[in-house]
């Protein structure tokens, strides 16, 4: 039994055991769940990857840089044909239950693509620590990545910093980059991450992490899943839509947790969720 409490859920009440994962979330800041999907289906989505980064670097504000060679693209949900079986997998559904509590919000859908090139990525979180965390130590919201790659070595891998989710200083630049003088501690404490198509990760956005320099001629596009629970903000951020006829088609478990505008035509996301200093790489 998770020694954490569940966002006012009973554990049996759930479609998977996510206590070890509810610990990992609250202890190290990530967990995973090897093998959720099948390579085929991984395969599916870095197609539909591909598709949208190719269309999204054709036009301004398509793709908004993460540093030198890297790049973040938000897209709605009809542009990826795994989108249902990512979003209503029972691992995904009870992790953000047990975390975030039966009123979980999908607000986020993009994806991150480190190319030939890429640098070394600051250390950061993606958001500065919300209030609600702070005073209470609880996690409001949280982050999935969904690898299209077997990831190497040599391909940029994610590295991240367990335990720091909790870190929290003034001198954060804008509540996000800790100073160099902190580097020293996640530098002992970093692990790299190498996902295989079809694993799926689940963490805090504010766990302090960063993308590694991709050493090799291959690209290493990531899916990111972004969901709220009831207090958190982020949504904000986002411009996540559907059409009419694809939201109808939804199952109802599905939509009663999407929060996106329904129109009539989709309109190509301009992104605007930047994060001030990526843009600077390791300079």
């Amino acid at each position: 039994m998770s020694t954490h409490a569940y966002a006012g859920i009973a554990p049996d009440r759930l479609d998977a055991d996510v206590s070890a994962d509810v610990d990992a979330l609250y202890t190290d800041g990530i967990s995973a769940r090897k093998g959720a999907f099948t390579a085929d289906w991984a395969d599916r989505l870095g197609e539909d990857v591909a598709t949208a980064f190719e269309e999204a670097r054709s036009r301004e504000g398509g793709a908004v840089g993460r540093g030198p060679h890297r790049y973040y693209v938000e897209i709605h949900p009809e542009q990826i044909r795994g989108f249902v079986e990512l979003v209503d997998h029972p691992w995904v559904r009870s992790v953000c239950t047990a975390v975030l509590g039966p009123e979980y919000r999908i607000v986020e859908l993009g994806f991150d693509v480190p190319l030939e090139g890429a640098v070394d990525q600051p250390w950061h979180r993606d958001f500065p620590m919300p209030e609600e965390t702070r005073r209470e130590r609880r996690l409001t919201s949280l982050a999935f990545n969904v690898t299209t790659v077997d990831t190497a070595e040599d391909m940029g891998p994610f590295e991240i910093a367990p335990g720091t989710q909790w870190d929290d200083s003034p001198e954060f630049d804008h509540g996000m980059f800790p100073p160099r003088s902190h580097y020293g501690r996640y530098l002992e404490r970093a692990v790299r991450k190498y996902p295989r198509r079809g694993d799926i990760s689940v963490r805090s956005a504010l766990t302090i992490h960063r993308g590694t320099a991709n050493r090799s001629v291959k690209s290493r596009p990531v899916l990111v899943l972004g969901v709220d629970g009831p207090e958190a903000t982020n949504g904000e951020r986002h411009d996540t839509a559907v059409t009419r006829g694809y939201w109808d088609a939804l199952p109802e478990r599905v939509r009663r947790h999407l929060d996106c505008a329904v129109v009539d035509e989709l309109v190509p996301v301009t992104q605007k969720h930047t994060i001030e200093g990526l843009v600077m790489g390791d300079a």
